[in-house]
């Protein structure tokens, strides 16, 4: 009789290994196989800039190609993969970004920051976003373009380092001690905190002066930062400081609109 073929959402064999009675001893298993590989599929094409083939995932996520298939379908079926009819290779759609605007907090942050960022942008022909934590790093979850022909510009849904971005230096300033970030200068935290913003050269971009200030919760701790990456050219109709009263305004007015 033929061997029957594998089932994709079987366990690995080795989630079946282990001593007589250890079972019993650990906590209850409730893994879900094809879930666990749907993620690992996901986080693995959150990582790459190309796509990436059925064989190439399988090797990345130690599976066999059997195993992954029919979690590629389905993930490709419910939108969340999009994949090259000519090369075949898989990427991520926008859908899990998407399914992240849905959420209640980032509503109300929308809702609540959308309008004044506007007006920022309007007043001082300048560009502006806003940003929250996300898993350690600083992720854009809105952002309003200069008016003018020329300006800078930051995707939505773009992720930087926490510890070297004017952005992730002040949200990390605002977090309790035992959340504070390895490395990080305690000077520097203390005098953006009395200060309330921080203004300084953007080491990523040449000739770009990050001016930032935090929204505050009822708790002290910063939920988001409102960012004007300040670009000084012949255009620019405002001087940096008036820039930054400017910002310290809208700062103000996200945090009345959220209730805080």
């Amino acid at each position: 009789m033929p061997a029957a073929a594998p089932d994709p959402d079987a366990p690995d064999d080795a989630a079946l290994d282990g001593a007589p009675g250890a079972a019993a001893k650990a906590a209850p298993d409730y893994a879900v196989p094809a879930l666990d590989k749907a993620l690992d599929i996901l986080e693995l094409l959150a990582e790459q800039r190309g796509g990436l083939g059925q064989l190439e995932i399988a090797r990345a996520t130690d599976r066999s190609a059997s195993q992954i298939f029919r979690v590629l379908t389905t993930l490709e079926r419910r939108g969340y993969l999009h994949r090259d009819r000519q090369s075949g290779l898989y990427t991520l759609s926008l859908r899990l970004f998407d399914l992240a605007h849905r959420q209640e907090p980032l509503r109300s942050l929308d809702a609540a920051a959308l309008a004044p960022m506007r007006r920022l942008a309007e007043s001082t022909r300048q560009s502006c976003n806003l940003s929250v934590i996300d898993a350690g790093r600083v992720r854009v979850v809105a952002q309003v373009e200069s008016p003018e022909d020329f300006g800078f510009r930051v995707r939505v849904g773009a992720v930087f380092p926490l510890e070297t971005t004017a952005t992730g230096a002040v949200i990390a300033a605002y977090m309790p001690a035992d959340a504070a970030v390895p490395g990080s200068d305690g000077d520097a935290a203390e005098r953006i905190r009395r200060d309330g913003h921080l203004v300084r050269a953007d080491p990523l971009q040449p000739s770009i002066t990050d001016v930032v200030f935090p929204i505050l919760g009822r708790d002290g701790r910063a939920l988001a930062a409102l960012t004007v990456p300040y670009v000084a050219t012949s255009l620019s109709e405002l001087p940096s400081d008036l820039v930054r009263e400017a910002a310290a305004e809208t700062a103000a007015e996200i945090s009345a609109n959220l209730g805080l």
